[in-house]
């Protein structure tokens, strides 16, 4: 007869609240991070990253400098984790939106024109990217070394939306994908300046027209049909006429 084992003893009425106050006490303290970083962010762009302290950051959170400097560690932390905060609401307002348009010329104005529209809101405040290149261009290490990833990320998925305008047959065999984004890289820079630094009226419909320009020179017949939208794409392409017998729509994955 097999014996019984020994009972466990009753769990103290206190241990299931240790985890709770652990899981608090860490959502809290993200939320505390994400403030600081908030307020981080809004002194770097209009002080550039250079202008950024842990002193200064504890004036504007009315927090202690011991209480900013457990969160970051070092202000060259603090400065790279602006970086890729302004990175990542970079991504949400200009590339994740943009990406939901058509591959092709479509997608790449929409990138453009959401580029510029980010600039344009930026120009009482100023560009994390711009500033920054400014202030590390000659100054190796990690801050640097972080905002050349940001960038470079971004050059690399304008740079494949160019890339697919000509697979799509909107841009011109021969088009130089680099260059394109040069040129559209230059006129990003030139209504930072002039918008910016000169305060000249019509910076950014000069934009816009440099763009148009650039596509100008390498726009095929199909890339004009689709800007009149003449052509249909994507899931519309694939959609059945009304009062057709077809079976269904197929989807088809954006790439």
């Amino acid at each position: 007869m097999p014996t019984a084992s020994p009972a466990s003893p009753p769990a103290s009425k206190s241990e299931p609240r240790a985890p709770r106050r652990a899981v608090r006490s860490l959502q809290k303290g993200q939320q505390t991070r994400a403030a600081i970083l908030e307020a981080a962010l809004g002194l770097a762009s209009h002080m550039g990253l250079e202008g950024l302290s842990i002193g200064a950051l504890a004036d504007v959170t009315k927090m202690s400098k011991s209480g900013v400097f457990a969160h970051f560690g070092s202000r060259e932390e603090l400065q790279i984790a602006v970086v890729r905060e302004y990175h990542a609401k970079f991504e949400e307002e200009v590339f994740f939106t943009a990406i939901r348009e058509p591959r092709g010329l479509p997608r790449l104005r929409a990138l453009y024109e959401r580029w510029v529209r980010r600039v344009s809101v930026e120009i009482d405040s100023g560009c994390i990217y711009i500033s920054g290149a400014v202030e590390f261009d000659d100054r190796p290490g990690p801050v640097r070394d972080a905002l050349v990833s940001m960038v470079k990320a971004w050059h690399a998925a304008l740079h494949k939306a160019i890339l697919l305008a000509k697979e799509e047959g909107h841009l011109a065999p021969d088009t130089d994908a680099l260059q394109i984004l040069f040129e559209l890289h230059g006129l990003i820079l030139s209504l930072h300046h002039d918008a910016r630094f000169m305060r000249s009226p019509g910076a950014l419909e000069r934009a816009g027209k440099g763009f148009e320009r650039v596509i100008a020179s390498c726009i095929t017949a199909a890339g004009h049909e689709v800007d009149r939208g003449d052509v249909k794409q994507g899931a519309q392409a694939n959609a059945p006429e009304p009062g057709s017998k077809s079976r269904g729509a197929a989807t088809r994955k954006r790439s």
